[in-house]
Parts: structure tokens; C-alpha cells; sequence
């Protein structure tokens, strides 16, 4: 058996529990985008927004002056009333007419739907790599590489989900929002995809059996592994 094999598990292991923590907080947290509003020349006040997959909030800031014409509301990151409420979908008690008149239900429901899965996912493959360690049970390996593989790609699904969502809000008509930009949530969202879906494939590649060294090996020949 390779004896370098333990090594390469824990550090690709090691890898991926950081992929597991931006995984879990671009799910939990609600700095996926953030949308600017039409800004008029008589206004001083302007309310910029900012969401998530569970909860949209506003916050109601001062005008920033760009230029002699120019202006622009933000940046979000200013102090003002700060106002946060969880989607209608998901709190039916709870009001949030600005993200179900601006964008379509059905978007918000399936990126967060889909993030879940890869949590999920993310969790079974975890528990998969810590039974391994105890008595040798290398076999566990494979489908753990498989479940963070599948994370991986559940999130970057979530990510694209959630993308087409804010371009439909910025193009609709009965929305207020201009200009948008991603945020840290949806940055941390893509590194994880990149650290679960290419670990994933390392630790499948580490957990296969060892190739013949020469020509004349066969694979019969081969130590096996314990």
C-alpha cells in the first residue's frame, strides 16, 4: 500500500473542509448582491439593498457624489436604517413585496432548494472521509469523493440560479434597482464550488487502487491494498 496515501487523504480533506466553511457561509449569510436604485438630482437619501438566498435587506443611505453630473447610491457599506425580512416564500407571516414584485419566486426557491442539496451532500461526504479514518475503511473514500464532487457542482448551479435572478430584477420594469454587483456571499459560494468539485476528483483519484508500476504488471499482480 502506498504509504503516502494517508497523507494525501488528510490534506485534500484538509482542503476541502475549507471549501465546506465558504460553502457554509455563502448559504447562511445575505451578501450575494447588491442593488442600487434610480437616483434622482433633488434627492439626498436613497434606499440600496442588499440579499441573500433566505432574506432581502434595505438600507436607507446618503447620495454620493461622483462627479459634476454624476451621482450614485452607496456604497452599501455607509451607516443608515438598516431593515432586514426573510422572503414571503419562506415566511408567509412576513411581508417582502419588493422581491416578489421584482423577481420571480420560482428562482429564489430553487437556488436556495439547491444550495441545501449541497449542503447536504457536503455533510454525507464528510461523514463518509471520517469513517475511513477508523479501521481502515478506505472504501468510504470513493463516495465521499463523489458527494463533495456533487456539492460542488449543486452550488455552482445555485450560483447560476441566482445570477439569472438579479438579471431578471435589474431588466424588469417594475423594479427600482439600476446597477447591481455580486458580493463577498456569492464569492465565497464560487471558491467553494472550485475547492469541493476539484478536491473531490483529487480524493477519488487518491482513493483508487495503485496502478501496475511496469509494462509487465498486471494489475493481479499488484500489492493489494489493506
Amino acid at each position: 500500500m502506498d504509504e503516502s496515501k494517508p497523507l494525501k487523504v488528510r490534506l485534500a480533506f484538509s482542503v476541502i473542509l475549507v471549501g465546506i466553511s465558504l460553502l457554509f457561509a455563502a448559504v447562511v449569510t445575505d451578501h450575494w448582491a447588491v442593488l442600487s436604485p434610480s437616483v434622482g438630482q433633488n434627492t439626498t437619501t436613497c434606499e440600496a439593498a442588499h440579499f441573500g438566498l433566505w432574506r432581502l435587506c434595505t438600507k436607507r443611505i446618503f447620495m454620493q457624489e461622483q462627479g459634476a453630473k454624476e451621482r450614485s447610491c452607496g456604497p452599501i457599506s455607509l451607516p443608515g436604517d438598516h431593515n432586514c425580512s426573510y422572503f414571503k416564500h419562506f415566511t408567509p407571516g412576513e411581508t417582502s413585496e419588493i422581491f416578489e414584485v421584482t423577481t420571480q419566486k420560482e428562482y429564489s426557491i430553487s437556488a436556495a432548494a439547491i444550495a441545501i442539496f449541497s449542503v447536504g451532500f457536503a455533510i454525507i461526504g464528510t461523514i463518509c472521509v471520517l469513517l475511513s479514518f477508523r479501521k481502515k475503511r478506505d472504501y468510504l473514500l470513493k463516495p465521499a469523493s463523489m458527494f463533495y464532487t456533487f456539492a460542488g457542482l449543486c452550488i455552482i448551479i445555485s450560483v447560476e440560479v441566482m445570477r439569472q435572478s438579479v438579471k431578471r430584477m435589474i431588466d424588469s420594469k417594475e423594479t427600482a434597482w439600476i446597477k447591481y454587483s455580486y458580493s463577498w456571499s456569492f464569492a465565497c459560494a464560487c471558491a467553494s464550488f472550485v475547492l469541493l468539485f476539484v478536491c473531490g476528483i483529487a480524493l477519488l483519484l487518491i482513493a483508487l487502487p495503485r496502478f501496475p508500476q511496469n509494462p509487465w504488471e498486471t494489475c493481479m499482480d499488484a500489492e493489494p491494498e489493506h
